[in-house]
């Protein structure tokens, strides 16, 4: 019999809310919490925003890579790096024991959400617009995710009640082999 998988991972933009919504997650299916940005800084002994400035976007995606291929954690909500799924290998590891979900969120709600954009520690290219890597990103979370959440009109509350409740109906249909008395 297969592994059940016990993580519950967040994929999507910056300001798409998988830091917020992930503490609320963890806390309603009695996992433990990380957040992949906070490591990377914690490994670094820098922020993110430092490592960009400094050794740009290439060598903070190639640190989250190298972070997220370091993991080895059951029973947790992650937090991923809004440029974490540039990384084929590090999906594919993150997926060895876990559900992808993208946080998808649209243009206009994370226009109003990111105010700090240019200060903000994304890995983009330094002439690139939050459109231009919305655009970018959108299938490249398509791609990896086994669920998408479309989080535009819903609260965090509301978000983590969809997840659970897609989880649950995914593991219901036997898509992926998962403890749902902990979804």
């Amino acid at each position: 019999m297969k592994q059940a998988h016990s993580n519950l991972i967040l994929i999507g933009m910056p300001g798409s809310g998988k830091s917020t919504v992930g503490v609320i997650l963890a806390k309603k299916t009695s996992r433990d919490f990380v957040d992949t940005d906070v490591l990377i800084q914690t490994s670094q002994q820098r922020k993110l925003q430092d490592i960009v400035d400094t050794d740009g976007h290439a060598v903070l995606r190639k640190i989250e890579e190298e972070v997220l291929l370091g993991l080895s954690i059951q029973n947790h909500v992650i937090a991923t790096g809004g440029s974490a799924a540039y990384s084929d290998q590090a999906m594919t590891h993150l997926k060895s024991d876990g559900i992808l979900i993208f946080l998808d969120v649209d243009l206009a709600t994370l226009e109003s959400r990111i105010r700090d954009f240019s200060t903000r520690g994304i890995a983009k290219r330094p002439d690139q617009s939050l459109a231009e890597l919305f655009d970018e990103r959108f299938a490249i979370y398509t791609k990896h995710a086994d669920i998408a959440i479309k989080c535009d009109a819903m609260t965090q509350e509301q978000v983590c009640e969809k997840i659970i409740k897609e989880v649950k109906m995914s593991c219901q249909r036997n898509v992926y082999p998962f403890d749902t008395a902990r979804a």
